[in-house]
Formats: structure tokens, C-alpha cells, sequence
């Protein structure tokens, strides 16, 4: 299977070409035909698994760019996932006259009301600021063709779920909805048959094969002795790009000071944090500036940055469907990736869980003392 008989033009065969991409994923597969052919499409499949390009390669087929009118909108639950959806689709645009704009709170509103007054296809959003815009009346959804909601689950952990369906009030009731999420729990089946007409279901399931690549180990530590602990680790591995991956944002905030102090090449990543700061962190970790990036989960999600090359879970995960997250983003396109989990007594029901699920057991990691 390659692009050309999923039907996707020459131009954008040839971007994709050029940015190393020439055979379609298999959420890519299964989606675009359904995506094209007008059906709703509610698709699970995780992070790294090409779902962006999914939505968005149908979508610039179907952008009329005579007609001056907002045509498709993807709405996204954090401003990190929006830049990176925007990165695409001003990749896939190049020499063609499609106005995409990104519209997310922690930017200036005047630059945003600036570009609406040129023509805009497609609005890349977050809830929050795609409502001000909607109240301010500055942008009219009215000659909508495509809603897409990505990464529905999170937007319903993070509370977006009355957002949606005030977004939902501004949009034509006859318009193709697309639903992409990493998990397909009630919650967000609800959401979506809500306002969807006889969706086709999409599942991507997680393979083992992904594990294959990853070599995982768990070191057993006590709290109080578990930041020395990750620093052995640190200076044993000395890895080329790394996610340290944290529970809460005070605790992201703590580990990054201690770090830093230690001489460590780091930088937090949580939601706290000011949109400006979070996108030159992100910047810098991409261009392999930073060496560890802390991040909490929310602040991660939706994160595909290649070259990470080990992945460290400071804090145990909450589940096995978030470790499985968390460890897939290494490893990947058939490289290495290395995972290290640190735990105390009390995590070990949770450990058990994750080594019943992957089933495997994860082996222990012995430090030099």
C-alpha cells in the first residue's frame, strides 16, 4: 500500500517524500479511504502511530481554496499538540494558498485576529481560546466541512467536555466528524456517537512488537533514596536525549531543581509553565539542546520527538495503558530504546500489573554502589 492508492495527490506525495515519509502507517490506511468518503470515523491508535497525518492528508485533499471560508477545524487539548499538528499541516501546505491558523491560549490574541482577516481553511485550536474566539464572534464555523477532536480521552480527563459541546452548538449540524483517541474507554464513545451519524471504527491495537525494541528494567529504591538513585543511573547510561517522567507538577518542579543543581543538562515540562517558555523548551530538546526533559503526563501527551533514546519512569505510572505511553516513545522507527522504572515497596501491586499486561517480567536492575 503506498499514498498514491489511498488517492493522495502528487504535490503532497512529494512533501511527505521530502520529510522522509513514503509508505502510509496502518491507522493511515484505514482512515484516509473512510475520511474521503465522507463517513464519521471515530479512530483509536496511540501516540507515534501517524494519527496527525491521518486526519490531516484528507483534509487537504478535500480544502477548496476558492472559497474563502473556515472548511475544517481540529480541535486539541493542549497548546503543545496544536504547534505540532500546525508543524504538519504547514508542511503539507507548502507551495499551495491554504490559510492555516493555530489558535491557542498563551499567544497573542491581536497576531490571531490579525490572520482571521485573511483567508483561513483550516483552524488548528485549543478549547479554550477557539471559545473566545467563537463569543468574540471572530470566527464563524458556519461552512464547516470537518470537525476533528484529537486525543478525545485526554480532553475528557482534562475537563473539556462541556468546551466541546459549546464548540459543537457553532458547527453546521450536517458536517463529517472525526474522532481520534489513544484509548476508546464509555466515556469517549459517549462523547462521540453524541454528535456522530453511523460512525466506522478505527482500531489500531497496541502490538507487542512495539515492546521489541525496548529493553525495560525496574530499579527498587525507597523515596527517600530514589533521586540518588536515578542519578547513578544518569551517569552509568548517559543518554543521548531522555524523557524523566514524574507524577505531579511539584514534583517535576522539585527533581528539575535538584538536577540542575547536580550539574544534570535538564529542563521541566509541565502545565504551569508559560506557553512561550514550554515552546523554546521544546524547541531546545528537539535541536537536542537539553539532554533530560522532566515532563508530567498531560504535558507530554501527544509528544513524538525523535532521537529519544531512553525513557525514565521516576514516578510509577497510574496504569499500565500510561506506561505503555510512556515507554513507547522510545524505540522507535526500529531503533534501541531503553526504559528504567524506579519503585518503592509500595508500588509493586502496580509493577505486577504492568508485568501481567506486557507479559513479561521486567528485570531487575542491580546499581553499582
Amino acid at each position: 500500500m503506498n499514498f498514491k492508492n489511498l488517492e493522495i495527490n502528487d504535490d503532497i506525495i512529494n512533501v511527505l517524500k521530502k520529510n522522509g515519509i513514503t509508505n502510509p502507517t496502518p491507522v493511515q490506511e484505514e482512515s484516509i479511504p473512510l475520511i474521503q468518503s465522507g463517513k464519521d470515523v471515530i479512530a483509536q491508535a496511540q501516540t507515534g502511530t501517524g494519527k496527525t497525518l491521518a486526519f490531516l492528508l484528507p483534509i487537504f485533499e478535500n480544502i477548496d481554496t476558492s472559497k474563502n471560508c473556515v472548511q475544517a477545524l481540529i480541535v486539541s487539548p493542549t497548546r503543545e499538540l496544536a504547534i505540532q499538528i500546525t508543524e504538519e499541516a504547514n508542511k503539507l501546505k507548502e507551495g499551495k494558498n491554504i490559510g492555516v491558523l493555530a489558535a491557542y491560549g498563551g499567544k497573542d490574541i491581536g497576531s490571531q485576529l490579525k490572520k482571521l482577516k485573511k483567508d483561513i481553511h483550516l483552524i488548528i485550536a485549543t478549547p479554550g481560546r477557539l471559545i473566545d474566539h467563537l463569543m468574540r464572534k471572530t470566527i464563524d464555523l458556519s461552512k464547516l466541512n470537518t470537525i476533528v477532536l484529537d486525543e478525545a480521552d485526554e480532553m475528557l480527563f482534562m475537563g473539556f467536555k462541556n468546551d466541546i459541546e459549546s464548540i459543537m452548538t457553532f458547527a453546521p449540524k450536517k458536517r463529517q466528524m472525526l474522532c481520534f483517541s489513544a484509548t476508546m474507554d464509555s466515556a469517549v464513545k459517549k462523547l462521540a456517537y453524541r454528535y456522530m451519524n453511523d460512525p466506522s471504527v478505527v482500531s489500531i491495537k497496541n502490538k507487542e512488537i512495539t515492546l521489541e525494541n525496548i529493553v525495560q528494567e525496574v530499579v527498587e529504591s525507597t523515596d527517600r533514596h530514589k533521586q540518588e538513585a536515578l542519578c547513578s543511573v544518569l551517569n552509568e547510561d548517559n543518554p543521548f536525549m531522555s524523557i524523566i517522567f514524574c507524577r505531579t507538577k511539584v514534583r517535576a518542579d522539585k527533581l528539575e531543581e535538584d538536577l540542575y543543581k547536580k550539574g544534570f543538562n535538564c529542563a521541566k515540562l509541565h502545565s504551569d509553565i508559560t506557553q512561550s517558555k514550554r515552546e523554546r523548551i521544546m524547541k531546545s530538546f528537539r535541536n537536542a539542546e537539553i539532554q533530560y526533559l522532566i515532563a508530567t503526563d498531560v504535558a507530554a501527551r501527544g509528544l513524538d520527538v525523535s532521537g529519544v533514546s531512553h525513557i525514565y519512569n521516576y514516578d510509577i505510572p497510574e496504569s499500565v495503558e500510561s506506561y505503555v505511553h510512556r515507554i513507547g516513545r522510545c524505540g522507535r522507527a526500529g531503533e534501541k530504546g531503553y526504559t528504567c522504572l524506579f519503585i518503592d515497596p509500595k508500588n509493586q501491586k502496580m509493577l505486577d500489573e504492568i508485568e501481567s499486561t506486557i507479559k513479561s517480567k521486567i528485570k531487575k536492575r542491580i546499581l553499582e554502589k
